[in-house]
């Protein structure tokens, strides 16, 4: 191989270029009515983690948080997104972008 081959193999495993750019974002949303079947420490422990994941520049919180029962059976994800009442979990007065 030819040393320009060579350079590029080994900058492809340490490059700047493959990671995100920018910081995450610390916002938890989810629609109103989930929300609102949460218990107190399940909203604050999913909170915590995406403030952790975006304090650490990570886009994604752990998938240790995840949350089931979001959605309604049978609903497609066009609905699901554009239906429902996206609000933030730290403060569900708050719509989500804002």
């Amino acid at each position: 191989m030819n040393r320009k081959v060579n350079w590029f193999i080994d900058m492809k495993h340490d490059s700047p270029l493959k990671k995100q750019k920018g910081g995450g974002t610390t916002k938890t949303c989810l629609p109103a009515a989930k929300i609102r079947s949460m218990s107190k420490a399940e909203r604050e422990k999913l909170v915590r983690a995406k403030r952790s994941a975006g304090k650490k520049g990570k886009y994604r919180r752990s998938s240790k948080t995840n949350v089931r029962g979001a959605r309604k059976k049978g609903a497609t994800l066009r609905d699901w997104f554009k239906k429902e009442d996206w609000r933030r979990v730290d403060d569900p007065s708050k719509k989500c972008g804002e």
